[in-house]
């Protein structure tokens, strides 16, 4: 699955690239339809370190959002709400 990362007002160091690359890479086996793509985006506010993982399934577009303390924490939170998203997704899919 291609990731493309998007990190609005601040520069990603390439550690925190190579964790999300490691963890939204494993939502591709959640769904048979995944599109080869999740775009992802990091951004610094006053609230806390905000992620938001899009993935465009057959008919449908998955976001989710979340604020953390760090990036790897909203990262790790978004990775476990899209994998239900997708997990439905999927079941719904199959019973029509």
């Amino acid at each position: 699955m291609e990731i493309n990362l998007k990190a609005l007002k601040f520069d990603a160091g390439e550690k925190l690239t190579a964790f999300v690359e490691k963890k939204v890479s494993r939502l591709a086996k959640f769904f048979d339809g995944v599109a080869n793509a999740a775009d992802v985006s990091l951004e610094d506010l006053k609230e806390g370190k905000k992620a938001k993982i899009q993935i465009h399934v057959p008919g449908d577009e998955l976001i989710i959002e979340r604020v953390a303390d760090t990036f790897e924490n909203a990262i790790t939170e978004c990775v476990d709400a899209m994998k239900e998203k997708l997990t439905r997704a999927k079941e719904k899919k199959y019973e029509n």
